[in-house]
């Protein structure tokens, strides 16, 4: 949908300071218009096609709309929809599995609290099998069509207060920073080389 009233560049620097370390990338491809926020060292955007099962390892955040239901059926949606989801790809990939389908992981848990929080729609939803592991949507049918965007912000901005209150935002950025950490710590301790260690021990009888 190419409309000007679904214009979607001023969403990257709404949500920039609310997701600072975070790099956005544009989305104008299949059913999403708008953001990928990935965090650092993540792979490239995650691809719509099969829901993202052959992507890259990436994870963050996507602000924008949702302009046909492709890949997002299982939200029921009514497009045009305003759309905020945080998503870890692969699906089912060791990230995605420690962080979204796992008892107790950092996207349940901060699910839980979201919605124990909230008390009126549009409330965040949860699928664990998903791309688009919570996510909060709403339907732009029953908005006069000038007001697309001023509510638009309003959906974003509030969408974005709740994620950053619920300490997601900076508890992903951790993540990456421990997974960074532990890579290096794996390349200090891999075993020396042969040939490394041969000379190791010469200099140490000489």
């Amino acid at each position: 949908m190419k409309s000007p009233s679904l214009a979607w560049g001023w969403i990257r620097p709404l949500a920039t300071p609310y997701l600072r370390g975070y790099r956005a990338i544009a989305e104008k491809r299949g059913s999403l218009r708008g953001f990928w926020f990935l965090r650092p060292h993540s792979g490239g955007a995650p691809s719509q096609a099969d829901a993202a099962r052959e992507s890259a390892c990436a994870a963050g955040f996507f602000l924008g709309y949702l302009i046909s239901p492709d890949h997002f059926e299982f939200l029921g949606p009514q497009p045009p929809e305003c759309l905020a989801f945080v998503f870890l790809a692969p699906v089912g990939g060791i990230l995605h599995s420690r962080l979204v389908q796992e008892n107790g992981s950092l996207v349940r848990k901060t699910f839980d609290y979201i919605r124990l929080l909230t008390h009126r729609p549009p409330r965040f939803v949860f699928h664990d099998a998903e791309l688009a592991a919570m996510t909060r949507h709403q339907s732009m049918r029953e908005w006069p069509v000038e007001k697309y965007e001023h509510f638009s912000r309003n959906f974003f901005i509030e969408s974005l207060a709740w994620l950053v209150r619920s300490g997601i935002v900076r508890k992903l950025l951790a993540e990456e920073l421990a997974l960074g950490e532990r890579k290096r710590n794996a390349v200090y301790d891999k075993p020396k080389s042969g040939a490394k260690k041969r000379r190791q021990k010469n200099l140490a009888v000489n």
